[in-house]
């Protein structure tokens, strides 16, 4: 499993497990979530993605209760999370309404919250989940920096933030962003041309892809690109899954997907990605037909 600088002492695996329906499984408990991870782990995955929002404020807490069962885990993962929707549901259910806190009060909560729901003591990355427009760079920059410099963080980053987004925020940090996680897939590839993707190719920030399968639509779904998904994936033994995540690995600018799913079979399989080979014009067929028209 290949793997990507990050931020300086911290590296990723190539693929990444997101934990984001972890409480949507029908077993939640510590041994069978221990088992998806061991999966992963047996597979060179090692980085999995959090967020504190995730399965109504309560994945944290399902991935912390596994942790203390298996204690020898956690020094073979690298976990991401994510702060700052406020949605009312969960810890938050007396909110009047869902929104973003960039504040540095809810931050440090937010992430003294993640810290004690995961039993760990300090998180590999943070994310700053969506932007927010009443953020204040300067203060949401220094309690980043903060909490990097109390060793409570390991590394910064942001998800779903435009380029403009990413520079007003560094402009107030010590620390370098570490990467962006934004919606990338054969659903999704507007990224590949509205300057996404340029703007961190150019400064070298590895990205990661979240959703690469659109939300399983790329597995289930028909039509020219099924289709082609299909003809590549038979031609080379493979699921279709593995060839839509291929399309990503196959960029230049060292995307990251996120897979999320909660059957131990499939991430047993996850790895089968790597056995995909992308020519460029065979990239093309698929991306053709995912834009639905020949290229200009």
């Amino acid at each position: 499993m290949e793997r990507i600088k990050i931020a300086e002492g911290l590296e990723f695996s190539r693929l990444v497990y997101g934990m984001w329906r972890l409480g949507d499984d029908s077993d939640t408990s510590a041994a069978h979530v221990a088992a998806k991870i061991e999966a992963c782990l047996a597979q060179g995955i090692t980085t999995f993605d959090q967020a504190d929002i995730y399965g109504g404020y309560t994945a944290e807490g399902i991935l912390g209760k596994a942790l203390k069962a298996n204690p020898n885990l956690r020094d073979q993962m690298e976990i991401v999370t994510k702060c700052d929707i406020v949605a009312p549901v969960g810890r938050y259910a007396d909110t009047p309404v869902k929104h973003y806190d960039t504040s540095a009060a809810h931050i440090t909560r937010s992430v003294e919250t993640s810290l004690s729901e995961m039993g760990i003591e300090q998180i590999d990355l943070l994310l700053i989940h969506r932007p927010d427009p009443l953020m204040d760079h300067f203060e949401t920059g220094a309690v980043l920096d903060e909490l990097v410099a109390a060793g409570k963080l390991g590394a910064v980053g942001v998800s779903n933030f435009r380029p403009w987004d990413w520079e007003l925020l560094q402009s107030a940090m010590k620390t370098p962003l570490a990467t962006n996680q934004i919606e990338i897939s054969l659903s999704e590839v507007s990224p590949f041309t509205n300057g996404d993707l340029a703007f961190h190719q150019r400064q070298q920030h590895p990205l990661m892809a979240w959703s690469p399968l659109g939300g399983g639509a790329l597995v289930s779904g028909s039509g020219a690109l099924a289709e082609q998904l299909d003809a590549i994936a038979q031609a080379q033994g493979v699921e279709r899954a593995a060839v839509a995540i291929a399309f990503l690995l196959r960029h230049p600018a060292k995307i990251l997907p996120v897979l999320g799913t909660n059957n131990l079979a499939r991430i047993k399989q996850a790895s089968d990605v790597l056995k995909v080979e992308l020519d460029r014009p065979t990239w093309f067929k698929l991306y053709e037909a995912a834009l639905g028209r020949e290229v200009a």
